[in-house]
C-alpha cells in the first residue's frame, strides 16, 4: 500500500527536507511540494492525497487555518518550530505533530502512525490484522513489492541498503537499516551487526559465530547483538 503525500511550507530549506524524506520512504509517495496553502488546494482538486505534512506558520493563511478550511480532509501531520502549537493541532484531530527541525526517524514514526490511521479509515485492516508478507520498496525509479520470505538478508551501504534474495539480482534502495528494520516483524528478522539484518528462516549453518549463506558469504553476530540472537537460538535449536 502507497499512501499519496502533499507537503506545504513557506521555508524552500524545510519544504525540500519532509520531500526528501517523503521519496526515501518506501511506502511514501510525494505527489507535491507547495510552498503556500493557495497552490496546495488547486493540487488537492486536482490529485488524490492521502496525508499532508503541513507548516503551521505561514503567511496569509497559516496551516491550522488551510486545514480547517477544508471540506475534506487527508490525514494531516503538523510541522512547525514552535511547541506551543502542538495542542491546537491536535484540536483538529492531526495524526501527529513535528517540531523543526526534523529529523527522519521523528518523521518515519509520524509517517508509520498515519499509515496505520490510513488502514483502518479505509477499511484494510480489522482489529487483529494479518501478518505482513511483503514490502513496497522504491528503488531507482521503480517501486518494488518484494516477498518477505523471499530475502535472506539485508545489508547496508551507508545512506542505501542492498537486499539480498533468493533466486533473485539484489535490489537496492535509499534508505537506512534502522528504518526498513522497523518495518520488518522483529520475530522474523534477526539484527545481528550493524550493518546486517538476516531472515532467520533462511538460516541454515551458523559457524564461529558466524552466519553462512550460499556462495560462502559469512554474516558475522556483533558483540552488540549477541545476547539477542543467543536468544533466538537458544529458543529454536537444541543445544
Amino acid at each position: 500500500m502507497i499512501i499519496k503525500c502533499l507537503a506545504i511550507d513557506d521555508e524552500p530549506f524545510a519544504l525540500k527536507q519532509i520531500g526528501s524524506y517523503i521519496k526515501k520512504t518506501p511506502f511514501l509517495e510525494l505527489v507535491s511540494l507547495c510552498n503556500n496553502p493557495f497552490s496546495a488546494m488547486e493540487v488537492i482538486r486536482a490529485h488524490q492525497v492521502d496525508l499532508m505534512f503541513v507548516d503551521i506558520s505561514m503567511p496569509d493563511l497559516s496551516g491550522m487555518d488551510f486545514v480547517r478550511s477544508l471540506t475534506i480532509k487527508p490525514l494531516v501531520v503538523f510541522t512547525t518550530a514552535f511547541s506551543e502549537y502542538a495542542i491546537d493541532g491536535f484540536k483538529v484531530d492531526a495524526v501527529d505533530y513535528l517540531l523543526k527541525p526534523i529529523g527522519y526517524k521523528e518523521f518515519l514514526k509520524a509517517a508509520n502512525k498515519a499509515t496505520s490511521m490510513f488502514q483502518l479509515k479505509s477499511g484494510q485492516i480489522d482489529s487483529e490484522p494479518a501478518a505482513k508478507n511483503h514490502l513496497y520498496i522504491k528503488s531507482e525509479y521503480k517501486i518494488i513489492r518484494i516477498e518477505l520470505s523471499d530475502i535472506k538478508y539485508i545489508e547496508s551501504m551507508h545512506e542505501y541498503v542492498r537486499i539480498h534474495l533468493i533466486n533473485e539480482k539484489p535490489v537496492t534502495s535509499h534508505i537506512s537499516l534502522k528504518a526498513i528494520e522497523e518495518l520488518l516483524p522483529s520475530s522474523v528478522f534477526l539484527r545481528v551487526h550493524r550493518s546486517f539484518i538476516v531472515n532467520s528462516t533462511r538460516i541454515k549453518v551458523i559457524e564461529r559465530n558466524r552466519i553462512v549463506f550460499d556462495n560462502n558469504i559469512y554474516i558475522p553476530v556483533s558483540d552488540q547483538y549477541k545476547a539477542g540472537f543467543q536468544k533466538f537460538l537458544n529458543k529454536n535449536a537444541l543445544l
